[in-house]
């Protein structure tokens, strides 16, 4: 008898909820909308007309899994950069406009894939939306309306106060009705808030007014510990109901930081395929291991694994051979030893101190073997 391969695909992990139906955009080569993977966006934090510098970001960015990027462009010499960046960029480059609508125009001249304009505080923006609509429909450039509760328009903030959930929308609606009067249509729309509440009920009343896609994010979320934690709360609740179609995750801390935390969401949600993933307990008093420690380890030494990976590095024979047995990889440890776990056997029992080696050994081995696309069956016949 032989064993052979069919190659058909696994069947698609379970989400909490089908995507919202919404148009479809283009952003360079990226598509955005309910047909399209959702993508992970960053900003880079270089001057932009330190084109080499903004441009070495852009690539660690790409990297790291960053589908989108946006750079600055607040002068005339930053504008006078993007030429460059555009072209030079492996992902799509989004130009970010603000109080001078001269600038909209230069990031589409300059060949930028996209122009995210904040109405709110781009002076005569609405006498012009008429001409930008046409220069960016002739170019094939598509744009984001981004409406910031900072810097909503006075006459929204005159009539609610404070940017309230409903001052956020009412902003955005209008200012697509804007273009859809000239009909342009290319458009996705944000409504960020720094309260992940009052964000959250934004993009649910924004969803229920249009199918425009819609890109999510908590601004000014804070340091990377914080902001990721009202980033993970704020997209977890809009993603799981199917709202959403492109995530930045607002830190204060290097760009490649938001991506990793991006993707993590979007994998721990199903919603991009699952890589690296280490199982590991919070330890306890039956723990008989630095679980913490033996963490860290494997998760260094296995950084960069593209392949789909289950990694359980447990700390005990209460929950270890458990969790270690559903794992693709795993290790139950105690007594000053470990028993390492393959796919749910035991193939060997090695002293604590060799535990991170061999894991690591075992992991590659696996990766260098998994040639067959993942999930596909294998059948015996004779």
């Amino acid at each position: 008898m032989t064993s052979v391969n069919l190659g058909m695909p696994a069947p698609p992990p379970p989400v909490l909820s089908p995507r919202r139906k919404t148009r479809q955009i283009q952003v360079g080569k990226v598509g955005v909308g309910s047909d399209f993977p959702i993508s992970v966006q960053s900003m880079t934090t270089t001057q932009t007309t330190d084109i080499n510098a903004t441009l070495q970001q852009i690539a660690e960015l790409t990297a790291s899994g960053c589908d989108i990027v946006r750079v600055a462009c607040p002068s005339p010499d930053d504008a006078a950069a993007l030429p460059a960046i555009a072209q030079k960029s492996q992902i799509p480059v989004i130009a970010d406009i603000h109080f001078q609508p001269k600038y909209v125009y230069a990031a589409i001249d300059a060949g930028c894939a996209a122009v995210r304009v904040n109405p709110g505080n781009i002076r005569k923006f609405d006498d012009q939306v008429k001409e930008i609509a046409k220069a960016a429909s002739d170019a094939g450039t598509s744009i984001r309306i981004g409406v910031n509760a900072g810097s909503l328009d006075k006459r929204i903030m005159e009539k609610y106060g404070k940017a309230t959930p409903e001052a956020l929308v009412e902003s955005a609606v209008w200012e697509a009705s804007l273009f859809e009067e000239h009909d342009f249509h290319d458009f996705k729309i944000s409504v960020k808030h720094n309260d992940p509440v009052v964000m959250v009920r934004a993009y649910e009343m924004l969803a229920e007014r249009g199918d425009w896609p819609l890109h999510l994010g908590v601004t000014e979320a804070g340091p990377a510990f914080q902001g990721t934690i009202k980033s993970a709360t704020a997209f977890g609740s809009l993603l799981s109901q199917g709202i959403g179609d492109t995530i930045r995750v607002s830190l204060s801390a290097p760009p490649v930081e938001e991506i990793k935390v991006g993707n993590q969401i979007l994998e721990s949600l199903n919603l991009k395929p699952r890589k690296l993933e280490i199982v590991s307990c919070p330890s306890c008093g039956r723990a008989q291991v630095d679980v913490y420690t033996l963490a860290d380890k494997v998760t260094a030494g296995l950084e960069g694994m593209e392949v789909p990976l289950r990694v359980a590095v447990m700390g005990c024979v209460v929950n270890g051979p458990g969790e270690a047995r559903e794992a693709d990889l795993g290790v139950a440890s105690g007594n000053g030893k470990g028993q390492i776990f393959v796919k749910g056997e035991v193939i060997k029992t090695v002293p604590e101190a060799l535990i991170v080696e061999t894991l690591i050994e075992e992991a590659n081995r696996i990766a260098a073997e998994s040639d067959a696309p993942s999930g596909s069956p294998d059948v015996v016949v004779g």
